[in-house]
């Protein structure tokens, strides 16, 4: 029972390496909209374009999660 509970991630680990996967999804997209925004200056093309690297982005959420979210 003790293995049990010292496997498991506390609320704080669980809150904290969440924040991380989120900055490294979110930052980016954001990045690439407000780049493309600046040099083309199309508002349609620089959200479409930011929404593909979300996207990608999100792809590769799964294999960061699995990573930070396992205790060692």
């Amino acid at each position: 029972m003790s293995d049990d509970k010292q496997s498991k991630l506390s609320i704080r680990d669980i809150v904290l390496r969440g924040t991380i996967i989120a900055t490294i999804i979110t930052i980016p997209s954001i990045i690439a909209f407000i780049i493309t925004w600046i040099i083309l200056g199309n508002l349609i093309h620089a959200a479409i374009l930011g929404a593909i690297i979300h996207f990608i982005a999100m792809g590769f959420s799964l294999k960061i999660s699995k990573k930070l979210l396992v205790k060692k």
